[in-house]
This record gives C-alpha cells, structure tokens and sequence, in this order.
C-alpha cells in the first residue's frame, strides 16, 4: 500500500535557493519546518584563522576537538558545515516558535550510537533534525517530529543505477520525468525518515507518484514493513524538486 501523503507545506517552491556563494541562509516553511542550508564552499575559501573564528563562535570545545582530529580538509569542510547548518536550523526554529534565543554554540549535536539508526543525527533540544551534503552544499531540515531530507548534485546517474531507479509502478506517467538524481534522492529521504539511511536497500522504496506541486509518494517494501512495521500507515508530507543544480527531497510529518 502507497503512503497516504498530505498537501506540503505551500511555499517551497519560492523560498527554497541552493547557493554556494551565500554562506548561510535559513527557511521556514509555513507549517513545522525549517530548512538551513551551509555553503561548504564558502568554508573551503576561508582560511585557517577564518575556520578558527567560525568554530570558536559555533562550536563546544568537544566539536573543536573532534574538527581537529579529521585529516583532510575536505572532510573537515564538510563537517563543519553540517555541523553549523543543523545548529543554526534548531536556534531558528526554537526562536520561531518560542523556545527562547538558544546559542547555536550551545546546540550540542550528536548521532544515534547503535543499531539499525546508528548515525542518525540528534540534538538536545525538544526538535528533530536531518541532515544532508553533496557538492558545494549542506543542508539541515528541523521540525517536532522525524524528517529525511536528501541532497545530490544533478548528474549523470552511473549506469548499474539506471535500472534501479527506473520506475516500475503501473500508471504513474509522470515518474518518467522525474530525474534519476530526484528519484535518488527521494528513496534516500524515505529511508533517513525512518532513520535506516542506506542500511536498508533503496529498492525497499519504490516511488509510485510525482505530482506537479513536489509531493511524492512511494511503496515500502517487506523488508522496510519489517525494520519499520508502521511504515506504510504513516502520513507524511513530502517535497522533491530539482533547484539550482541540486535534487533535494524532503519527508517530514
């Protein structure tokens, strides 16, 4: 049974940009959502007295110390912008919807330590949040309940996933469309909903709907139904477009 999907929050569309040339810039969408997007590119141009200032104001001395033992730069990059775009998507929407002017330095981020969701971003404070990287960008999505949001870059999809991501839902012309990379990025959000990422395969996700407002919909397979047994009776909004050279998705209750 496809995923009963409700009517996005409206305005998506407009205020979503994906540019690396803006360090930071921050979206609320009308309903409980907030979306933070980072440029890592902006990061990679500082230098090492600009990184330093930047962790200083942002981070706990744990997360400075943990940035210093990450070898190459580009990992480190890619880090911190994830680190700052997830703290400074839960101070946003605290201060929206009343939780008080929160430091994003004091926004202490961490991961779920084992299991099937090992990995899965968290944070101490009363919100939910997702996060997501791919070329120039990173981007965090923050609401009250679980989100997945994915990221990619519009490319030319390799060919062993062409197959795989080509629809196989009856009576759904408009999944032709829809770019490879969309598709992509719509299974991953799916997946990063329940919290598995790609330890659930992406075949356990078969898209069955792209309308023209950006909502989706999708079939769980048996063994997602099994990981996560009330997959298939949730309401969820959903979004996917392709904006400024980027895929991005998003799943959020």
């Amino acid at each position: 049974m496809a995923l009963l999907v409700r009517t996005p929050a409206p305005g998506l569309d407009e205020s979503v940009a994906l540019d690396p040339a803006r360090p930071l810039r921050v979206t609320h969408a009308r309903g409980p959502l907030t979306l933070s997007v980072v440029s890592i590119a902006w990061i990679r141009a500082r230098d090492d007295a600009g990184r330093a200032a930047l962790q200083a104001r942002h981070l706990t001395a744990e997360e400075r110390a943990r940035a210093a033992e990450l070898p190459v730069p580009k990992r480190r990059a890619e880090w911190l912008a994830g680190r700052l775009a997830v703290k400074h998507g839960v101070t946003a929407y605290l201060r929206r919807h009343g939780g008080g002017g929160v430091r994003t330095r004091d926004v202490r981020v961490g991961a779920v330590a084992h299991g099937m969701r090992a990995g899965k971003p968290t944070v101490d404070a009363p919100v939910e949040v997702g996060l997501t990287h791919s070329g120039d960008l990173a981007v965090a999505a923050c609401g009250p309940r679980p989100v997945g949001v994915d990221l990619e870059r519009t490319r030319q999809v390799p060919r062993p996933l062409v197959e795989l991501l080509t629809p196989t839902a009856p009576g759904c012309p408009a999944l032709d469309g829809m770019p490879l990379s969309l598709r992509w990025a719509c299974k991953e959000a799916v997946l990063k909903h329940v919290g598995f990422g790609l330890r659930v395969d992406t075949r356990e996700v078969e898209l069955t709907a792209w309308r023209p407002d950006g909502r989706f919909s999708w079939r769980a397979g048996p063994v997602l139904r099994r990981h996560a047994p009330a997959a298939d009776g949730l309401r969820l909004d959903s979004w996917a477009r392709e904006v400024d050279g980027y895929c991005l998705a998003l799943v959020w209750s």
